[in-house]
């Protein structure tokens, strides 16, 4: 029987609830600000910095997505959907887009076919990789080259990005209540989505109001709510995979974070839409 104090204690361990709640919201607010600073000084710096920091967080993205649905054993279909998806995102780079226009295919064909010749539990699952990773990749390295305001929108995106996660984790953390997705992520709750929502909106309008970059504050900030919600639902899509796959984290390289697929999950499936908003709103966007 378990003793009247049980509650009070983690399963996982062994620390007072208000003592792991307090070690993990430090440890990852500790490893956002080691995180962000190399992050937005590679922004900051100029495109061939930006290019080099994504490509590096591409290749470490598609190790995990290889071990996730591979196995922790790394065989070829692995190794190919790592050299193709930091080959994607260099040739974007390079100004050869017609060229990953097939490429990417290519990969997924050959990653798949691979797959089933090394008797991979999922190849369809390990193919499709570099369309999850390399898109949204290709998607910020195209938000960076836009003439005279690259460099704004990604401070915004991860800016809202970054507001969202911490904001979730944060409200779901302190707040807890009604579970909001139990089956896939049994830790999110309707509070966290409120609380990533609310900062995502916050910051969205704080950081339109410090660039002065001369778009509309308004739309910008419903738009900040909306893209954590999207935001959100990208994180709930990860977690469905691991789930998938019995994974708790795609890898341990960022204490309090897990693997990048667990800190950019967000972000992955956020740059596409905002590349579309942009697309479709084109000067509309400016006040």
């Amino acid at each position: 029987m378990p003793s009247p104090n049980s509650a009070s204690v983690n399963d996982v361990t062994g620390q007072p609830v208000s003592d792991a709640v307090s070690v993990g919201i430090g440890t990852r607010i500790l490893s956002t600000f080691i995180l962000a600073p190399p992050i937005l000084a590679a922004i900051y710096a100029g495109a061939s910095y930006f290019t080099l920091m994504l490509v590096l967080i591409s290749l470490i993205m598609a190790w995990e997505w290889g071990r996730l649905c591979g196995g922790v054993r790394f065989k070829p279909p692995g190794v190919a959907l790592v050299i193709g998806t930091g080959l994607a995102v260099i040739l974007t780079a390079a100004g050869h887009m017609r060229e990953v226009l097939f490429l990417i295919p290519a990969v997924v064909l050959l990653v798949y076919l691979l797959g089933r010749r090394f008797k991979e539990g999922s190849p369809l699952w390990l193919a499709l990789g570099i369309v999850y990773i390399a898109v949204p990749c290709i998607a910020l390295l195209w938000m960076r080259d836009l003439p005279g305001m690259g460099r704004e929108v990604l401070f915004w995106i991860f800016g809202v990005v970054w507001a969202t996660d911490t904001g979730a984790y944060c409200a779901g953390t302190l707040i807890g209540g009604p579970k909001l997705a139990p089956r896939l992520s049994p830790h999110k709750t309707w509070a966290g989505l409120a609380g990533g929502v609310v900062a995502a909106a916050l910051v969205s309008g704080l950081l339109v109001g410090l660039t002065g970059a001369g778009f509309a504050l308004w739309p910008l900030v419903c738009f900040g709510a909306f893209l954590a919600l999207v935001g959100q639902m990208g994180d709930l899509f990860e977690s469905s995979v691991k789930r998938r796959f019995g994974v708790k984290d795609t890898s341990r390289l960022i204490p309090g974070h897990g693997g990048a697929l667990d800190r950019f999950d967000g972000l992955l499936a956020v740059s596409p839409v905002v590349v579309a908003f942009l697309l479709m709103m084109g000067e509309k966007i400016a006040s």
